[in-house]
């Protein structure tokens, strides 16, 4: 680690400028090209654009290359080429572990250094897209298979979470999984799947994350209570969610449709100032300008020199901090022979960025400030004793120290990385087809105008699976 700082420092000093312009540019704005032909609907483009990216093509940005790409890829309706991409995402993310060189590189440099492990809910959306290709292209066991890991993606996230004001699971995902489980005719499951999805937003009074309760997924639950004889379940599902069930006539076949609604925040980055005091009894607390934060400092990252600790002041810290990309259209109604059904909010990606890096900003701010303070204090050990005698001695010093501090000062740098690709909210609207061929119309509006998509479904029976995405007008 002591060379590596060594070689940073010797490099920074020569290249100081340029590094400080470099590191002010955030992950979006170093993929200007492909978020650019991305936003236009140029796919292709967009694709191209992720192959000739620097940044996406080092190593520790291989998982996001992957997200990226496999969501470029499956817009395009290459259904295979994507999922082999989102194949070895899903196995990079299992495998996700924190390396010497990430701890390394994380502590004397930044997190953006790191190798990217992916945000927890874009874990979740791996599925969902690995899902849909697979039942795009007509293989509905392989999907199910991505629905039964979904159950496993939920244990390891309450694993990681356990407290229950944290997000421990994903009620998008469960009736997702639910849906695919009809699809197999998998009754049973599929009412456990609902059942899920309802009781985390029971559990969080009828809104998760910005989503209110679908009420499509009310009527699967108690739907599939009947079906499976599950009376007591169906009497007690009616009254939590106050809402009776009622026979419907058996469909000859159903369209699920997923409306894709604009996109995900991305990240920029903000500066916070810390004052490092004495706690007491050996501790030392950051505290911030206004006093909201007090967080000690982490003697986990293997410095335990106290007595240097009582040196240090105040420290500019960089964080990351996501930035709405509002959405253009405000609803979305499919109708099918003069008839129509709003499509209802599922999963908002646009919340769930926001809660999930305020759940865990103080985790984050320790780290943070943790690995200034290690700068801090080596920029301190490399100045000369104020009685320094030897003029060569104390030049060689005040360098050293002045290479520190420009070192310390241009690669302070938030991770500003996220998968961008993805939507900023999902609707989804569950619609019975005649039997032959089906002109769906699918009308997106806004306050600035309309959009009209015409579908065309050959209905053999069964659910049929599409997503559709708008980003603008």
């Amino acid at each position: 680690m002591y060379l590596l700082l060594k070689n940073s420092i010797r490099w920074a000093s020569l290249f100081g400028p340029a590094l400080f312009l470099f590191s002010c540019a955030s992950y979006n704005r170093q993929a200007t090209t492909y978020y650019t032909n991305l936003v236009s609907g140029n796919y292709q483009k967009a694709s191209d654009a992720l192959d000739h990216n620097k940044l996406l093509n080092k190593k520790r940005n291989r998982l996001l290359y992957l997200l990226e790409k496999g969501k470029m890829l499956h817009l395009s309706g290459k259904y295979g080429e994507s999922n082999r991409c989102f194949n070895e995402a899903d196995l990079l993310m299992e495998d996700a572990r924190i390396t010497v060189k990430d701890v390394a590189l994380g502590t004397l440099l930044n997190p953006m250094m790191e190798g990217y492990k992916g945000e927890d809910f874009e874990k979740y959306m791996v599925h969902y897209y690995k899902a849909l290709n697979y039942l795009q292209l007509s293989q509905p066991e392989e999907a199910l298979v991505e629905a039964k890991r979904i159950s496993l993606r939920s244990y390891a996230q309450e694993d990681k979470n356990g407290s229950k004001n944290l997000y421990t699971s994903d009620a998008f995902s469960f009736m997702l999984q639910g849906l695919i489980y009809e699809k197999n005719k998998d009754i049973n499951n599929a009412f456990i799947a609902y059942r899920n999805a309802a009781d985390i937003y029971l559990n969080n009074g009828g809104n998760y994350y910005g989503v209110e309760m679908p009420q499509q997924l009310k009527k699967d639950l108690l739907r599939t209570a009947y079906l499976n004889g599950f009376t007591q379940e169906l009497e007690r599902y009616e009254q939590l969610c106050h809402q009776q069930y009622k026979k419907e006539e058996a469909f000859d076949g159903e369209v699920i449709l997923f409306w894709e609604n604009g996109l995900a925040p991305v990240k920029g980055e903000q500066n916070l100032f810390f004052t490092l005091t004495d706690a007491g009894g050996g501790n030392f607390v950051f505290v911030d300008g206004t006093g909201l934060f007090q967080i000690p400092f982490d003697f986990g990252s293997g410095f335990n020199d106290r007595a240097k600790l009582s040196s240090l002041k105040t420290f500019r810290i960089a964080i990351p901090r996501y930035m709405q990309q509002p959405e253009y259209f405000q609803q979305a109604v499919l109708s099918l022979n003069a008839v129509s059904y709003q499509l209802e909010e599922a999963q908002s990606i646009n919340d769930l960025a926001f809660a999930t890096l305020k759940e865990r900003m103080i985790k984050d701010l320790s780290k943070t400030l943790t690995r200034l303070a290690i700068k801090k204090l080596a920029e301190a050990a490399a100045k000369p004793a104020e009685d320094e005698k030897d003029k060569d001695k104390k030049a060689r010093k005040e360098a050293l120290s002045l290479g520190i501090q420009v070192f310390s000062l241009a690669s302070e740098k938030a991770d500003t990385r996220n998968w961008q690709s993805l939507p900023h909210t999902i609707s989804y609207v569950r619609m019975p087809l005649q039997k032959g061929s089906n002109h769906l119309a699918l009308e997106l509006s806004s306050s600035k105008g309309g959009k009209k998509t015409e579908l065309t479904i050959e209905n053999r029976g069964g659910m049929h699976f599409y997503n559709f995405c708008s980003i603008r007008l």
